[in-house]
């Protein structure tokens, strides 16, 4: 147990030769990975004799969260170097394992596949703008940032363009990017422990918050950066495990990624065979019928309120006429009160139903054909020709602003600074890259092994014979698993079936019929993914209000045990406003990750690169940049995103430019930061001579080298 602490707490370079310090690392986590898989097994056993799937679901989560606290025990510290850059000494294949833990969020883990499940070719943008992200992170950023030393993004932005004002703008951008991220990790933690313990979601959230604030609370960075080490290897083995066994199910290839092809091709002639079935046609009918009378109400709110009240109060007399069971009475009396009370409700409540019906009244439940490019036709008539044109466009944005946003995300830049030299840091990105694309090469091959799993083994199944899964999901959460006989026939239709990309993963070992241990381990994959990321994201956050605001700017002689605390409690406060938000399910993961995203694309990524690669950029130039693209990416999604509409009141239509999605705000934040900060600069005077030969220094050959 000694040794185990003092591998987590690290030794000196000058106590531990870095070669010594890297094997007795391998050592532990080979026997740590050997150890989770013979728990997989024994749980797997147990299930056999019969344990129950609670209490398999209660080991999984309380094993692992507790293995996560106690290395966020053994690793706690009060030393400022080894709490904000883990000392500066993780070896670079480590870097890269706890960057990957770090970047596999609950976005990339959950939701990228259900993406991929739902919206075929254009979920691919998520894997190409993610990954290609990390290019831009080798080639512009990582290797210059480590070598300039400081400890956060906004510490950069300070020494770089001099004074506190562009500090504060980038702690203000870090914390807004941080914060949006997180919710979505922390969302998806009250969804995994919801579903492992049974616990209701909202109280999932805040136990699933407590796994998170133990490591990130006592160690800081060198807590998070072990314990995310550890969750790497737990994610990939649950996120592999259930695809390479539905490959071998279906077509006895233990290789998903070399299946994918075969698979596509079945899948769409699936969808060709349900495109023509005469029962999903009647699904699609009915569907139209309801969206036509959605839109007569919409024609005229209050008749329809009144036809409405009086249909809900008839039912109820009938009930209380026939002596129905009070359980019925009850349900028509609920119903009755639910109804809308103003105008205004009601119009908002048939403008989603008609919306909602509209969007089930298309072939395959609404989503595109799997292999399909893009919706429309480049040669057909005008409104394919727009429906394509605007589909490109949206792909393209949303890619540029995933990889943007990737190569400036704040709590993924700063784990190139813990490495011991610029090389490490360079060669960390490559093993990040490695890491980061055997999952993503995973992910499409598993979309396309669910939908034929769903396409041949759940569609057309008699309702009272559907698999366990979608009742047992539906009970977690409805709008992830529904199903209603819409037809009445009796038979599971597409049409029918509802299924949320934020529980594809989580359901695959049930769709593809393994114990449900696999599920169990799946799960935990999930869970480790969204409390790795949500650790670095409250660091991150912690960090910029602690360090860089608190120490830089307003204290500069705050002792360093005062400067850890005041991080410690900063970070807890972050973490419970951060479940609050979470708790209101503001949106979806994949929408709150892309909006973090577009919000560090435009309002750090310029600055850095230009703080760079320009000696001319300026202080004045480098602020207004900041606030110019971030302003506009915020006002984007404000006037065009249906929640943050809602919460701002705004009752104007939306007005997409050139039909972008505001997902992909920042496609327009970023080119407006950069055109800013290059006017801007170019008309004040030019950095100091020290800055410029310190902007010339960070680029050389020889300080990259080191």
């Amino acid at each position: 147990m000694g040794k185990l602490t003092s591998t987590f707490r690290g030794a000196s370079p000058q106590g531990q030769a870095p070669a010594s310090f890297k094997k007795q690392l391998n050592k532990v986590y080979g026997w740590y990975t050997c150890g989770f898989i013979a728990f997989v097994l024994v749980l797997a056993a147990l299930e056999q004799l019969g344990m129950s799937r609670n209490w398999i679901g209660f080991i999984f989560l309380l094993a692992t969260v507790a293995l996560y606290a106690g290395i966020g025990i053994m690793s706690r510290t009060t030393d400022p170097v080894e709490y904000y850059v883990a000392g500066r000494r993780v070896p670079a294949m480590y870097n890269g394992m706890a960057t990957g833990a770090d970047w596999m969020s609950a976005a990339s883990f959950i939701g990228m596949a259900g993406t991929l499940y739902l919206g075929g070719y254009s979920g691919l943008a998520f894997v190409m703008g993610w990954t290609g992200g990390y290019v831009l992170v080798a080639l512009c950023l990582a290797p210059y940032l480590r070598r300039f030393g400081q400890f956060t993004i906004p510490d950069f932005l300070g020494e770089r363009y001099g004074g506190n004002l562009a500090r504060f703008i980038g702690i203000c951008a870090a914390i807004l990017c941080s914060f949006t991220y997180v919710v979505a990790q922390i969302y998806g933690v009250g969804l995994i422990t919801s579903r492992l313990s049974g616990l209701a979601f909202e109280l999932g959230v805040f136990v699933g918050l407590g796994g998170i604030l133990v490591c990130s609370f006592l160690g800081g960075m060198r807590a998070v950066t072990w314990t995310q080490v550890a969750q790497y290897i737990v994610l990939i083995i649950a996120y592999l495990v259930p695809v390479v066994w539905l490959s071998v199910k279906q077509t006895d290839v233990p290789l998903p990624q070399l299946v994918y092809g075969v698979q596509l091709e079945k899948v769409s002639a699936k969808e060709r065979q349900l495109q023509q079935d005469p029962r999903e046609l009647e699904v699609i009918e009915v569907y139209r019928q309801r969206a036509a009378e959605a839109a007569a109400k919409l024609a005229d709110v209050p008749a329809a309120m009144a036809a409405d009240r009086a249909a809900a109060e008839q039912r109820a007399a009938d009930l209380r006429a026939r002596n129905a069971s009070p359980a019925e009475i009850q349900a028509a009396d609920r119903a009755r009160a639910a109804l809308p009370h103003t105008e205004a409700q009601a119009r908002a409540a048939y403008a989603s139903e008609h919306a909602a019906a509209e969007a089930r009244a298309r072939p395959l439940a609404g989503m595109p054909p799997h292999g399909q490019v893009h919706p429309g036709d480049p040669k057909g008539s005008a409104a394919e020709r727009q429906a394509f044109d605007e589909s490109r466009r949206n792909f393209l944005a949303l890619m540029f602003c995933l990889m943007v946003g990737t190569a400036a995300l704040p709590h993924i830049l700063m784990r190139y600074y813990t490495t011991p030299s610029v090389r490490q840091a360079r060669e960390s990105v490559t093993w990040s890259l490695f890491f980061i694309v055997l999952l993503y090469l995973t992910a499409p091959a598993l979309a396309v092994l669910v939908k034929f799993e769903v396409f041949s083994m759940v569609v057309g199944t008699p309702f009272d014979q559907l698999p366990t899964w979608v009742s047992q999901w539906a009970k977690v959460d409805p709008t992830l698993v529904s199903v209603s006989d819409v037809n009445h026939d009796g038979i599971l239709q597409l049409g029918e079936l509802r299924i949320g990309g934020d529980i594809v993963v989580l359901a695959t070992p049930e769709i593809g019929g393994l114990p449900y241990v696999i599920s169990g381990m799946v799960a935990a994959g999930g869970l480790a993914a969204a409390l790795s990321t949500a650790d670095g994201l409250l660091l991150t956050i912690a960090n910029a209000l602690s360090h860089d605001f608190y120490y830089k700017m307003i204290d500069p002689n705050a002792p360093t045990s005062r400067r850890v605390m005041i991080s410690k409690v900063l970070l807890l406060v972050v973490a419970l406003c951060a479940a609050y938000m979470a708790v209101k399910k503001p949106a979806d993961i994949l929408f709150l990750v892309s909006a973090a995203f577009s919000f560090a694309a435009a309002g750090l990524f310029p600055a850095l690169v230009l703080g760079i690669f320009w000696k001319r950029a300026t202080s004045a130039g480098a602020v207004l940049g900041m606030v110019v693209g971030l302003g506009v990416t915020l006002y984007y999604m404000v006037r065009n995103q249906t929640w943050l509409r809602d919460v701002f009141g705004i009752a104007a239509p939306p007005q997409l430019w050139f039909g972008i999605d505001p997902i992909s705000a920042g496609v327009f934040g970023v080119p407006a930061g950069f055109a800013v900060i290059v006017v801007v600069s170019l008309l004040t005077p030019p950095p100091s001579r020290a800055v410029q030969e310190l902007v010339e220094r960070l680029r050389s050959p020889e300080a990259l080298e080191t």
